[in-house]
């Protein structure tokens, strides 16, 4: 039999049938791989954070989603990393929030807690002469710049009765500020939890003025705007799953200090140290928490630190709090 090209007919009816049945399997295709994608959350942290606390706490099993870590030594380079969109969430303190949302980086927090505020904390060398807030008048003070270390700085000057300018700080990470400490470089360090329980007990420290009474203990979970629009329920599960740890953490302190220890490579002591002393709490993002927001805005303004004055409710998001007092 003698092959035939097919009519000119023939050719439109395969070539349109042809496309009509590539064009129909595409949304299939489509939504298959759309149905295997996972949605990822690029997660912050910091030194000691949420990582530690999710995966002693078997908080990562079961996940919907795939989270990559970012962790950062401070709070400063975290919101730096949340303005430039390269994390969508971080934890982050109450001073470098505001800090933040003055310079124009659009997160909101979204989840709320508590805490002792004693390890934030101006620490001195054991041997040093330094005794109360008053004397550190002409002293160096090394912290991270819109840190709660130097939150805590200006707020134990004042209460002493000094002004920011009697003071020198001097802005270096956590790992040189320690550094300066130690080798006297600086009269003292204003710093956070671990780092505070760290330097105690290796017997390179001693808390000169805590942030107990001076500070409200609050941090938050913060996430930007982009994320809240796009991965709200992720940020919801992932928060949700970060309050059950923390309470899992606290019915099981030997296992958790024992094991945020190895994740975070600081002595067991240190960990536990730390650990049972915050006695952190996520709360309800409440009128407290708001006027007590509002406070520390308001205080850095007075202190001229942020240049204009921040009204602080429009930078909450209340709607990821179901079970957060729980």
């Amino acid at each position: 039999m003698t092959n035939r090209m097919p009519s000119a007919s023939r050719r439109r009816f395969i070539a349109q049938g042809g496309a009509a049945a590539t064009i129909a399997a595409l949304p299939a295709f489509a939504l298959q791989a759309r149905a295997q994608a996972r949605p990822l959350l690029k997660a912050g942290d910091q030194k000691g954070g949420l990582r530690a606390l999710l995966e002693a706490a078997g908080g990562l099993e079961g996940l919907s989603y795939d989270i990559q870590w970012s962790e950062f030594p401070a709070a400063a380079p975290l919101a730096e990393a949340l303005n430039a969109g390269a994390v969508d969430s971080g934890p982050i303190g109450d001073a470098p929030l505001i800090f933040a949302l003055a310079a124009g980086t659009r997160v909101k927090a979204i989840g709320a807690n508590r805490s002792d505020s004693y390890g934030t904390a101006v620490l001195v060398r054991p041997d040093s002469p330094l005794r109360s807030a008053a004397e550190l008048k002409g002293k160096s003070v090394a912290t991270n710049r819109g840190s709660i270390g130097h939150y805590v700085t200006l707020k134990a000057i004042v209460a002493a009765g000094l002004k920011p300018e009697d003071i020198n700080l001097r802005f270096l990470a956590p790992a040189d500020a320690k550094l300066a400490l130690t080798q006297g470089s600086v009269d003292a360090w204003a710093t956070w939890e671990p780092y505070t329980a760290l330097a105690e007990t290796s017997g390179h420290a001693r808390v000169l003025a805590s942030g107990r009474g001076l500070l409200p203990g609050l941090s938050y979970l913060a996430a930007t705007d982009a994320a809240i629009a796009a991965k709200r329920p992720v940020l919801q599960d992932f928060l949700q799953r970060v309050v059950r740890a923390q309470q899992w953490s606290y019915r099981n302190v030997d296992a958790f200090s024992a094991t945020l220890a190895r994740i975070i490579g600081i002595p067991p002591e240190a960990a536990r140290l730390q650990f049972e002393r915050r006695q952190q709490k996520w709360v309800p993002i409440d009128a407290q928490v708001v006027a007590d927001q509002q406070g520390t805005a308001d205080f850095y303004r007075q202190v001229g630190l942020i240049k204009q004055g921040l009204d602080v409710k429009t930078t909450f998001d209340t709607g990821f709090g179901i079970g957060i007092a729980a």
